[in-house]
């Protein structure tokens, strides 16, 4: 019968040591990019491109209707607010051109819901930013009436 002996330890071993500090380490990393992502979007201070744009102007526009769906329409009017840095007069007839895109069609009851009604208007104002390079920073209802 054979006898296998195990060696002696002194109680010192090393591995446990290398798996705390790897555990370590790791929790190490994960606090910094907790803390670095924090930084970057809460904390950050900053720079020019990151400034609120100063209102300016607003221009209103003569309210027109749009056809719903179901042969109802909408009289709507807007108005845009203009940054402050903008020089020029503005010309209304590319938002206009978005209210008719993104109103035609829709219902009578999916306009009458206020979060509805609000989730439409940001993507408007959304198309309206876009199409004026971010010289228009907010856009008002003047008139809104569906029959």
């Amino acid at each position: 019968m054979s006898v296998t002996t195990m060696p002696q330890t002194d109680g010192t071993d090393t591995e446990p040591t290398k798996k705390s500090r790897k555990k370590l380490l790791l929790v190490l990393v994960l606090v910094l990019a907790v803390a670095g992502a924090a930084y970057w979007f809460l904390l950050k201070p900053g720079g020019a491109d990151a400034a609120e744009p100063v209102p300016g102007e607003v221009v209103v526009m003569e309210p027109i209707q749009v056809n719903l769906a179901e042969g109802h329409y909408l009289r709507i009017g807007v108005a845009l607010q203009l940054t402050a840095d903008v020089t020029h007069a503005a010309d209304g007839s590319k938002a206009l051109d978005l209210v008719i895109d993104t109103f035609s069609g829709r219902t009578t009851e999916e306009l009458a819901q206020p979060k509805e009604r609000a989730k439409i208007k940001k993507e408007l104002l959304h198309e309206v930013e876009e199409a004026y390079h971010h010289e228009v920073m907010d856009l008002y209802f003047t008139e809104f009436v569906t029959q």
